[in-house]
């Protein structure tokens, strides 16, 4: 599955939106500062791990529940 990384000024989300390009992704979401991807699941559970270790619960659960699930975006959450 293809997922993109979108940043907003105040949240950073999963998407599974097949998205042309970013400036699709800036119309979506008024607040948006960057995209990554889109990548493959195993790209982005590496790269959240890596990139950042306070993401709770751990990337590789936030990523298999938001493939899992029928919502097209997902917010990430982060320990406290």
């Amino acid at each position: 599955m293809q997922i993109h990384i979108i940043y907003t000024r105040t949240v950073m989300l999963l998407s599974k939106h097949p998205y042309q390009s970013w400036r699709e992704i800036q119309n979506q979401y008024p607040e948006y500062m960057t995209s990554l991807g889109p990548w493959e699941e195993d790209t982005v559970i590496e790269y959240l791990a890596d990139e950042y270790p306070e993401l709770s619960p751990h990337p590789q659960e936030q990523v298999n529940a938001f493939i899992a699930d029928t919502q097209e975006a997902r917010v990430l959450t982060f320990a406290a």
